[in-house]
């Protein structure tokens, strides 16, 4: 089944050409493709990264301890979480502030892509910023038990700020999604007032 945008193109007879100055102000949401580009660019480079580390994982799998294995896996799943959030940034940036992708019908169209707006993409953006903070929270937590033993490269106030960051982090997501929340209730609400008018 297709997907429809959330506001659908006029037929091209009733589009207007702008006049040049607005034509020129809308013109330059361009400027940003560079910059997309550049997170591509990017998004390649964390794929070595990962390759790099898997092979140092495989090569070392025998002379790793328990704890080491799972540290460099938390590596792998950090590159991946932070490419699905470069993803989400090229996807749906571009899709919010440059231009269509006219993927209506494609079948790997990303099901979140379908209603995506600034609002639902800051959100999802605090979400996956939250799942990586949460990874290097976990990979802290358990380096930070090597302390005792004097390996550990965390100290405990290292530990304490990037708790509190991750708490920020948390709550800054919750005032986002509420504030949305609340930016939605207000759209409804005057649609129904409109309506029984």
């Amino acid at each position: 089944m297709s997907m429809t945008p959330e506001t659908p193109l006029p037929p091209p007879a009733e589009r207007k050409a702008l006049r040049p100055i607005p034509f020129l102000i809308f013109s330059s949401r361009w400027l940003q493709l560079p910059l997309y580009i550049g997170l591509i660019v990017a998004q390649g480079v964390y794929v070595v990264l990962f390759l790099k580390e898997l092979w140092h994982l495989f090569a070392h799998a025998f002379d790793f301890s328990e704890q080491q294995i799972m540290l460099a896996v938390l590596g792998l799943i950090d590159v991946v979480m932070i490419s699905n959030l470069l993803v989400m940034v090229i996807v749906g940036g571009y899709e919010t502030f440059v231009s269509r992708l006219n993927l209506q019908g494609h079948p790997d169209q990303p099901e979140w892509l379908s209603h995506v707006n600034a609002s639902v993409l800051k959100i999802k953006l605090a979400m996956a910023i939250i799942g990586i903070s949460s990874i290097h929270l976990l990979r802290t937590f358990i380096e930070a038990g090597n302390l005792a033993s004097g390996k550990g490269s965390y100290t405990e106030t290292g530990v304490m700020w990037q708790t509190i960051i991750h708490t920020v982090f948390i709550l800054s997501a919750i005032g986002i999604a509420y504030v949305d929340k609340l930016s939605n209730d207000s759209a409804e609400n005057a649609k129904h007032a409109a309506a029984t008018h």
